[in-house]
């Protein structure tokens, strides 16, 4: 019975994670992602190996990964500033555009 419910539990939350960055508006994430290019670059491929490329990576895992900064589960002090200001909507476009990128995955 407790693994019905934990299976359960974790397909509706998957299943809302799908469904909302389903949401996202690429052109609004453009936009709004001048602050991100500073360290990801412009389209998300960051010309730093000290910084992740966004361009091209699931729109799901981007989602999470700021909800995570948002909330401390993931810690990282620039991140989560930037992440704490973001609205629901903020992260729904800005995932929507990084994952619509070409990824540019090059060794440095």
């Amino acid at each position: 019975m407790m693994m019905k419910k934990a299976l359960f539990t974790l397909a509706l939350a998957t299943a809302f994670s799908a469904a909302h960055a389903a949401d996202g508006n690429a052109a609004a994430g453009k936009e709004k992602s001048t602050t991100c290019a500073a360290c990801h670059g412009p389209d998300g491929n960051s010309p730093s190996p000290d910084f992740p490329k966004l361009a091209g990576q699931e729109q799901d895992y981007l989602a999470a990964a700021l909800h995570q900064y948002k909330t401390g589960k993931r810690k990282n002090p620039i991140m989560a500033g930037f992440a704490a200001n973001l609205s629901e909507q903020d992260i729904a476009d800005l995932t929507a555009y990084f994952s619509s990128q070409r990824g540019l995955f090059l060794k440095y």
